[in-house]
């Protein structure tokens, strides 16, 4: 499988804010980026293995600046790193006031995305050529990136494991389905 530059993978997705979007302080709910997020690191992704590909986790996203009614927030997308069947894509989100032009980044985030066979299998993905500065910057940083993953999803399984036993163990029905105490 040949190694593919990581500008083939490059998504660019980009929408008006309008009231619907916003929460009461007139500002882009968090949850509506996260969302547009998943959406173009999936496009990218794809494009990048030529795959179906799923969200594996979401490192981080990295709330920087708010993004008004009027704004238009433009995402870019593209593959970063691979390791067999997984790929780190980093999303930057850039929010601009379209009356003044002013430009701000108003988000960064990476996600983990695995390509899938068919039957929802994970499949080999090409490795990923870096040729910008940024690109090489975060292709090199990626293995500490990878790591780190590594371990919260390893503490992540102690935690579930962990809150299944003491919620097995000592809850009643009312407290693990609805938070609800009685007695």
């Amino acid at each position: 499988m040949d190694a593919k530059p990581c500008k083939l993978s490059r998504c660019v997705k980009a929408n008006v804010v309008l009231p619907p979007d916003t929460q009461h302080h007139h500002t882009l709910f968090g949850g509506r980026l996260m969302q547009l997020i998943d959406e173009v690191a999936v496009l990218s992704a794809t494009r990048h293995a030529r795959r179906p590909c799923v969200t594996a986790s979401t490192d981080s996203v990295d709330f920087l600046s708010p993004v008004r009614v009027g704004d238009s927030i433009c995402l870019v997308a593209y593959v970063t790193w691979t390791s067999r069947t997984s790929m780190e894509v980093f999303i930057r989100s850039t929010a601009e006031d379209l009356m003044t032009g002013e430009r701000r980044i108003a988000a960064v985030s990476f996600q983990t995305l695995v390509a899938v066979d068919d039957n929802g299998k994970p499949v080999p993905v090409p490795e990923v050529i870096p040729e910008t500065e940024e690109e090489e910057y975060l292709f090199r940083t990626a293995p500490k990136r990878a790591i780190s993953r590594k371990k919260h999803r390893k503490e992540t399984k102690e935690l579930i494991e962990t809150l299944t036993f003491i919620n097995t163990n000592h809850l009643d029905v009312n407290e693990q389905l609805y938070g609800v105490v009685t007695g």
